[in-house]
């Protein structure tokens, strides 16, 4: 029974240890352990990860018990399947471990992209697609376009013809057009101009869409899972307009409201959203110098 209270007493001095010499910069601590841990079980859950994941844990109850059994050949053979567990998961995960690198990339060091006005090259682009759009609605032509944002896309646009044009109604109709020599592809905006056509985008891994969504929209939601980019997709079949942003699809727009969209998801209009990762910070500092203060004071 002594013991039991001993226990108990140890453990509470640990806490009022660990109370007392309690910082500022542990919570700070703290709270990035916890936001890991959150993007880390949701990255799990909305990832075939998920799946792995647990595999990986089956395996481990089964070395569990063949070590308890004694279990020699499956304990030896399972150990040597963890050794090498690190390059394993780096095989097995690259395509989700490179999904999360370029989003660790794409961390935004200056202020965002902003339109101008709406006579900007950006909004006239966006005036213009949603105008080739609706007639593309209409007479149910298919069309894949993508519009480029911090992310590159410079091996994508390596596998279609690059154009460089003002957009125009006339000239994106043309693009996709039925069997015109660029219609299959996708369509690349950058910077607001026309600059490739024809072009070979990524088709999504993920078995959990709709079998109602087609190669278009797979190869969109593949683009949006590998970059920052915002996919707009035409149905060939029913002239059903979607937007596709970060692996995320939504549909049944009008050229109106996709053209709203396009606006909000391409342009950064709050001051929040316009600064970039050093602004943040320094507009944190005077908070955390009085947090520090405070601290100081006790």
């Amino acid at each position: 029974m002594s013991s039991v209270f001993s226990a108990i007493y140890a453990f509470w001095n640990q806490i009022v240890y660990a109370v007392s010499n309690f910082r500022v910069f542990d919570i700070l601590d703290i709270l990035a352990i916890a936001y890991i841990i959150y993007k880390a079980i949701a990255f799990l859950r909305e990832t075939r990860a998920g799946q792995l994941v647990k595999g990986i844990l089956i395996l481990l109850v089964i070395y569990l018990i063949a070590n308890w059994w004694e279990l020699v050949s499956v304990e030896w053979l399972l150990s040597k399947v963890f050794d090498s567990a690190i390059i394993a998961a780096a095989v097995i995960f690259q395509p989700e471990l490179r999904r999360i690198l370029e989003k660790v990339g794409r961390t935004n060091f200056g202020r965002g992209q902003v339109l101008d006005g709406e006579g900007s090259e950006l909004s006239q682009c966006i005036d213009n697609v949603s105008k080739a759009i609706g007639i593309m609605q209409e007479r149910k032509i298919g069309a894949l376009i993508v519009f480029e944002r911090k992310t590159q896309l410079g091996e994508i646009i390596n596998t279609g013809t690059v154009i460089d044009a003002a957009t125009s109604v006339s000239m994106i109709n043309n693009v996709f057009f039925p069997k015109s020599p660029l219609h299959d592809g996708a369509m690349i905006i950058r910077d607001g101009r026309l600059y490739a056509a024809g072009c070979i985008l990524p088709l999504t891994q993920r078995e959990d869409l709709s079998l109602q969504l087609g190669t278009r929209h797979r190869a969109a939601i593949g683009m949006t899972e590998n970059s920052d980019a915002v996919v707009l997709v035409v149905s060939e079949e029913n002239g059903v307009i979607s937007l596709v942003s970060n692996g995320q699809i939504t549909r049944n727009y009008n050229p109106a409201s996709a053209g709203a969209e396009l606006r909000r998801l391409l342009t950064d209009s709050s001051e929040e959203k316009n600064d970039g990762l050093f602004t943040k910070l320094f507009k944190k500092i005077p908070l955390l110098n009085k947090a520090l203060g405070k601290e100081g004071e006790e």
